[in-house]
């Protein structure tokens, strides 16, 4: 055993949730210096409910709200991507600050790099699109589809917001029907009504 995990092994007086805390810490580190770890995670709260972030090397890949089942998308995440998957890690920790100060209404920007790997063809490029839509404004699912290549695509638009792998940072929120109705939201209308009306506010 080396020295370094012998230190974080004792003293004896210290509770076992801190030594596993500083063990798991460690063991992350170690895994990201060696390149052996592939998703970091970890959970924030915000006023939308429990979110789960997942990021790789590349950025940020994933975040889910508490009504996807945060287990199920780990094992997704595991399956798409690669089972190197561990909680812990700074990787996340830029963007914990970000959402803090969205949420506080001190933020209209995310700027964390993404990787965007879950989503192609059609899905990427509106994803890509809805990054453009401005802070506390809208566009209608019709014009996302002509902003993103193909006006007849209206039904895709809502799939590919159904299934965006980083909402709230890709605000696929800011999308409404062309009547001015809110239409779907993977996180659930409370969550879309609330996001827009914090967007409004500001």
């Amino acid at each position: 055993m080396s020295d370094n995990l012998t230190q974080l092994l004792g003293p004896a007086t210290a509770s076992d949730d801190a030594r596993l805390a500083e063990l798991h810490a460690e063991l992350v580190r170690r895994a990201a210096d060696e390149d052996a770890l592939d998703v970091t995670y970890r959970t924030v709260d915000s006023p939308v409910g429990s979110l789960l972030l997942a990021a790789t090397p590349a950025g940020l890949v994933r975040v889910a709200f508490e009504s996807e089942d945060h287990d199920r998308v780990l094992e997704r995440l595991g399956t798409s991507i690669s089972s190197r998957i561990l909680r812990g890690g700074d990787r996340l920790d830029l963007l914990a600050r970000e959402l803090d100060d969205y949420f506080a209404g001190r933020r209209h920007r995310f700027d964390v790099a993404l990787d965007l790997r879950l989503a192609r063809g059609f899905r990427l490029a509106v994803l890509r699109h809805l990054e453009e839509i401005p802070y506390g404004s809208t566009e209608s699912y019709a014009q996302v589809a002509a902003a993103a290549g193909s006006p007849r695509a209206v039904r895709a638009v809502g799939s590919a917001c159904a299934t965006n792998p980083l909402p709230v940072v890709v605000p696929c929120h800011r999308v409404v029907r062309s009547d001015g109705a809110l239409g779907g939201y993977l996180g659930g209308l409370p969550a879309k009504q609330r996001l827009l009306a914090l967007e409004a506010a500001a």
